[in-house]
């Protein structure tokens, strides 16, 4: 019946789930973490840029169109886009 299941759509793909934090760095008093997925059998760009303000940790995901056959790749390149986030917006990504 489980076969029958994920045949026609009744559960989740495991390729699907979140790969993770892959990768972090700090840049500018952010922290930057690379937390690619798969999607289709490739690693979607995804991340998160974090920074305390006023004993509050503030958060900010970003998700792009990008896809990368490899975790490496995708990771590397997510931390380059949100330094970038950081360098043009800084804290006005939390508003």
């Amino acid at each position: 019946m489980s076969f029958l299941k994920s045949l026609f759509g009744g559960r989740k793909a495991e390729s699907d789930k979140p790969a993770g934090p892959a990768k972090s760095i700090d840049h500018k008093g952010f922290a930057i973490h690379a937390t690619p997925y798969l999607e289709g059998g490739q690693y979607q760009l995804c991340g998160v840029i974090e920074k305390e303000i006023d004993g509050e940790t503030k958060s900010h995901r970003f998700v792009r169109a990008d896809r990368f056959p490899g975790l490496d790749d995708a990771a590397d390149f997510t931390l380059v886009k949100g330094q970038q986030l950081v360098d043009e917006q800084g804290e006005r990504l939390f508003k």
